[in-house]
């Protein structure tokens, strides 16, 4: 039976590797078209070469004799060729009559191949390899095309494509920019001039710039297409360290890193959360609402999928985290208001509420933060807690910041403070000025921030758990209370002091902690 390998699973899964003589078609495809093309581009074109190839043995091999069918006459001298055998090519050496009274009149040949002989019937009416003419016409016109191979095995057919163009020998000779592939020598010469200009251009404006507007200020040599300007402009940049590429609006800008927020370069880690494995069955329905409120962006409610994918504003909790570094989340209530994408960065514009003034803010797509709201919430002395609102700007790219605001009036709230004798948090209540609506459970401040820091790193550097640090935090917040109860909010916000949680992890930590008692409605207290 005819079998091409290309048509087979095995063969994409466990046999298919990028070949030199692979790459060597690639490169003549890329040098030919002098046009960049996508990895899926790419991958296709291979797919369809492998079955051009394919289609050249087959074709080769059944030129060399004809194809053995059991129905047919052979004779002393023919070639013959056996398709199920990988189109191995034998002479008929004998032909003599068979005897087996169940097949009736039937020959047998006996076929010399390189590795010695082997007996076939011929001349036999009865076989299902009989009706191999007409079935393999059919099997033909039911070929899997190359698309639609790529689709089936795209996962394994992309690992070996990018190893091959990354990784080996001729990896040199490719370059990817963009999401597009394309030769070397197809870029354009960028020199250091250049990017110096850049650099001057970046730094002038104060803000990205478009590869359009950096080549405008750049003597380019008149044979290189516009397109190849920018491709090669957008590859320089990428290779050199001082550069980041932000989108802005559905438009690749570039900005200097050195320009750019420390938590932009480098996302602290308290923005950063390594999952923690619990029993997330155990939860209560009133935990789980409690987190479906909270709508932490690492969190694991449904609210995303809830939420409209339109709506004129929104309300989200400031917590620690995001105060200390001067940030807001990407959740379910606000995601919808920012720039989408799974990785890089992009620029919005945000606008206070309060004064009118505009700010840069910059959307860290897989940290799911936006950066850039730090001196914004010192000027209105917003605490942990505090309700943000969010609002939608009838400009392209902008959105409005705000907080709900009231008479500044002194309230008590939970101080934090680091105890780095005893290695622990402490916390008491203090009175601090709150010119905003809070949520009662989630306010906080600190003391020295310094030493909280210090502290933060020390737990990280002994290894301290999450329950550990739910048992440490959970009596500091009960002193505090003169029913000596403490809500799950106020836990969660006390441990994303020193480490990045989402409430789930927590509220396992609380419910599966025999020194604690749930009393209800939220809170717990020590048993």
């Amino acid at each position: 039976m005819l079998q091409r390998q290309t048509q087979t699973a095995a063969f994409w899964r466990d046999q298919f590797e990028v070949t030199p003589d692979d790459l060597e078609f690639l490169y003549q495809l890329l040098l030919d078209l002098q046009t960049p093309r996508t990895l899926t581009e790419l991958a296709t074109a291979l797919v369809e070469e492998y079955l051009r190839r394919e289609n050249a043995k087959i074709e080769a091999e059944l030129a060399k004799g004809v194809m053995y069918v059991p129905k047919q006459h052979y004779a002393v001298g023919q070639q013959v060729v056996f398709p199920a055998l990988e189109f191995t090519v034998g002479e008929v050496v004998e032909v003599r009559r068979g005897e087996n009274p169940e097949h009736g009149d039937f020959e047998v040949i006996k076929v010399k191949f390189a590795e010695g002989q082997r007996e076939f019937a011929a001349s036999l009416k009865h076989h299902r390899l009989n009706d191999e003419d007409g079935a393999l016409a059919a099997k033909e016109n039911k070929q899997l095309s190359a698309a639609e191979l790529y689709s089936l095995y795209r996962n394994e057919i992309e690992e070996s494509l990018l190893y091959g163009l990354e990784e080996s020998d001729r990896s040199r000779d490719f370059v990817e920019v963009d999401g597009y592939w394309m030769l070397a020598d197809m870029l354009a010469e960028i020199h250091v001039g250049f990017l110096n200009i850049a650099e001057a251009l970046i730094e002038m404006q104060g803000k990205p710039v478009s590869p359009e507007q950096m080549l405008a200020e750049m003597e380019m040599p008149e044979h290189v297409n516009p397109t190849m300007r920018v491709i090669s402009l957008n590859y320089a940049l990428s290779q050199d360290p001082r550069f980041d590429q932000i989108q802005s609006g559905g438009e690749k800008l570039w900005y200097l890193k050195r320009l750019e927020p420390p938590e932009l370069v480098n996302p602290p880690a308290l923005l950063k959360y390594s999952p923690i494995p619990y029993n997330r069955a155990l939860l209560s329905v009133e935990l789980l609402q409690i987190e479906w409120e909270l709508d932490d962006e690492w969190g694991e409610s449904s609210l995303t999928s809830e939420i409209p994918r339109v709506v004129p504003s929104t309300v989200l909790t400031l917590t620690y985290p995001h105060r200390r570094f001067g940030t807001l989340p990407i959740n379910g209530r606000t995601v919808n208001f920012f720039p989408s994408a799974t990785r890089g960065k992009s620029i919005v514009t945000l606008v206070d509420g309060r004064w009118g003034t505009r700010f840069n803010g910059w959307v860290v797509h897989e940290g799911r933060y936006v950066s850039g709201l730090a001196k914004w919430m010192d000027d209105h002395q917003l605490p942990v807690g505090a309700y943000i609102t969010l609002e939608r700007s009838s400009t392209a790219n902008e959105v409005i910041v705000d907080y709900r605001t009231r008479r500044p009036k002194r309230e008590w709230a939970r101080m934090a403070s680091a105890d780095l004798a005893a290695g622990r948090l402490r916390l008491e209540m203090n009175k601090i000025q709150v010119a905003c609506e809070y949520d009662e459970y989630m306010i906080l401040a600190e003391e020295q921030s310094d030493e909280i820091d210090a502290l933060r790193e020390r737990v990280q550097r002994d290894g301290m758990t999450l329950p550990q640090l739910v048992e440490q935090v959970v009596p500091e917040l009960t002193k505090l209370n003169p029913q000596g109860t403490v809500h799950a909010k106020s836990v969660y916000s006390a441990v994303n002091i020193l480490r990045r949680s989402p409430p789930g992890p927590i509220f396992y930590a609380l419910i599966s902690n025999r020194r604690f008692r749930d009393v209800g409605g939220g809170f717990f207290a020590l048993a």
